[in-house]
């Protein structure tokens, strides 16, 4: 249907409605403005959650936990999918906005120039339609004064007292009118027919042809309103294959949760690579009481060794408890050591991990000296067969100075492999001795020689079997007669766990290892050393800042149980 046909005398209608109509589009762009103004704040907030939840130390020190890298995954994930937000945004923005606010001033210009020329044809028909208006009036106002110019000169030309001069100027006075009247009235139809011609084609050719570009331009604006709709709807239609993948991610990494593998990690991350302790020994306090008549009876259940007469080893009941409760250290808080070079500080396995570790990170650094020696080399032989580009001696002191630090990091690479060589043969030669374990069981009372870790291998083969119990009857009665003395040793007033082990090389101080326990008999007197009792009997003086001491309410040597 045609506008200029239909709507032929709705010229203020048309020129509401077409207002109307560019508001509406204005009030969509302002829709989507702060739609993309909500995915570019959403977009923000999901970076900066990422951003919050990032793990800020470096890769080496964050967990290697599938739980963790799974996390991470999720969030690399959720910042491509604030990425794709922020493709919708910018989409909207450009495609649809900024698209909707161009065509919005277009119309605008394009209204204005229509309705400005239907104004034009409309205020012209006004003016031939005031033109003919006022022949009209003139032609009527004329004929009236005719009409009266006709009276009076009737009435003067049948009176017979008025003069022939006054009847010849009444008649001359009508024949003037008639001719004015005649010429109003030619006029009048003149501008009569103009008007009409005029006014056929004001609704006939202007205003249907204004009123067309009018109906043009407003359908064009209703064809760009469902373009944008559909622009609006493929920036999110667009992106979702990329968001589904980033779905798809998220879920990937969800199942690339494995819990079996996080309790490896945590197995290797903080194995030490120490004994569990041993069984607490069996304490015989009777064996000192005098035998009567059912000595007999007794000495069944009375060891061999003591049986025979033989004093038994004398073990302070002290030792094992406190050994036991040194050793629960798991859940409270570790003794901190010092860092040395070699990480004797540490627990075997935990050491054997340190300091493979530094043997890849020297290589790392010794690969980078000899690609830099390479190159300078490179250069050299360059500025010797090339003159001009450089002096090859200024090169020297540099390759000089890459020689030297390949030789220290090689020193230093040689050094640790040779620590590292060395933990390695105590826990195979512990395995070892773990396996024969488990083939020959342990006599019972006998204390497993793994119970405290010694930094020294040959230690620990020549160290002789302890006992904290009593002899199996199969045992030799005097196997241990050398490792105590039965001569009024000093009491037991406390009793002290190695924080670090200590060579003894000195005379009149013992050797100790990593958390060994052992005896304090003798206070340290200020001059740093505390003297101390193995529980094979050997004492001597160790220095107090390598022990953790905890010293017994009753320090007269009287047992305390713990």
């Amino acid at each position: 249907m045609s506008w200029g046909t239909e709507l032929w005398d709705q010229f203020d209608n048309l020129d509401k409605h077409t207002q109307w109509g560019i508001d509406f589009l204005e009030r969509y762009a302002k829709f989507v403005k702060e739609r993309l103004e909500i995915e570019q704040n959403y977009a923000k907030q999901l970076r900066n959650l990422v951003k919050k939840y990032w793990p800020k130390r470096s890769k080496e020190e964050e967990p290697r936990f599938t739980s963790c890298l799974s996390f991470y995954d999720i969030l690399n994930e959720l910042n491509d999918y604030a990425g794709q937000r922020e493709v919708v945004a910018e989409e909207m923005g450009h495609k649809v906005y900024g698209t909707l606010i161009r065509y919005s001033q277009d119309l605008k210009t394009e209204r204005k120039l229509h309705l400005q020329e239907g104004r034009k044809a409309q205020q012209y028909l006004d003016h031939c339609w005031k033109q003919m208006d006022n022949s009209k009036k003139k032609f009527e106002r004329e004929c009236k004064e005719a009409e009266k110019s006709q009276i009076n000169f009737e009435r003067l030309d049948n009176d017979i007292n008025a003069t022939k001069s006054e009847v010849e100027k009444a008649k001359a006075q009508y024949n003037l009118r008639t001719h004015t009247v005649d010429e109003s009235k030619n006029e009048y139809a003149a501008q009569l027919q103009n008007f009409n011609a005029e006014q056929w084609k004001h609704f006939n050719n202007a205003i249907p042809h204004i009123f067309k570009n009018l109906q043009a331009m407003d359908e064009r604006r209703t064809v760009k309103l469902g373009e944008t709709y559909r622009t609006f709807a493929e920036a999110e239609r667009r992106v979702i294959p990329i968001i589904s993948k980033c779905l798809e991610g998220m879920v990937t990494a969800a199942k690339a949760v494995d819990e079996r593998r996080d309790s490896g990690i945590v197995v290797e991350s903080f194995k030490s690579g120490f004994e569990p302790p041993g069984d607490f020994p069996f304490e015989d306090y009777s064996q000192n009481l005098s035998r009567t008549g059912s000595e007999g009876a007794i000495s069944s259940n009375t060891p061999k060794g003591e049986r025979d007469g033989a004093p038994g080893p004398r073990p302070d009941p002290k030792h094992s408890i406190s050994k036991a409760k040194n050793k629960l250290w798991l859940f409270g808080k570790k003794p901190k050591a010092p860092s040395v070079e070699d990480f004797s500080h540490l627990p075997p396995e935990q050491r054997r991990k340190r300091l493979q570790q530094k043997i890849d990170e020297l290589n790392n650094k010794l690969q980078i000296e000899m690609d830099q020696r390479d190159a300078l080399n490179k250069m050299k032989d360059v500025y010797e067969k090339t003159p001009p580009m450089g002096d090859p001696n200024s090169l020297q002191p540099k390759i000089s100075e890459t020689i030297f630090n390949m030789e220290k990091l090689r020193s230093e690479i040689h050094k640790h492999e040779a620590w590292l060589a060395e933990v390695e043969a105590k826990q195979a030669s512990k395995d070892r001795r773990h396996s024969a374990d488990n083939h020959h069981p342990t006599p019972q009372g006998r204390e497993s020689p793994e119970g405290s870790y010694t930094e020294d291998a040959a230690q620990e083969q020549h160290t002789p079997h302890q006992r904290t119990g009593p002899v199996h009857p199969s045992g030799d009665p005097h196997e241990f007669d050398d490792e105590f003395d039965d001569d009024d040793p000093l009491p037991v007033i406390g009793h002290c766990k190695a924080l670090y082990s200590f060579d003894g090389q000195n005379e009149g101080t013992l050797v100790m290892a990593e958390d060994e326990v052992l005896y304090i008999i003798e206070e340290d007197k200020g001059d740093g050393w505390t003297r101390a009792r193995k529980q094979s009997g050997q004492e001597g003086y160790v220095p107090t800042t390598y022990v953790e001491i905890t010293m017994e309410k009753n320090c007269k040597g009287a047992v305390t149980y713990i």
